[in-house]
């Protein structure tokens, strides 16, 4: 995932929920959303 903008991360988890994925997959865009330290930008709370 680190390969991926910021943008897309975000869109990646905003379709992810939508679609709603499995729960572990979304925890690992959740987790890198964490490290990059982008959680003021989610419409969803983690």
């Amino acid at each position: 995932m680190e390969y991926l903008s910021n943008e897309l991360l975000m869109e990646s988890h905003d379709k992810a929920n939508r679609l709603n994925l499995s729960p572990d997959f979304i925890n690992l865009i959740e987790q890198e959303i964490q490290r990059r330290g982008l959680t003021h930008k989610l419409k969803t709370r983690i």
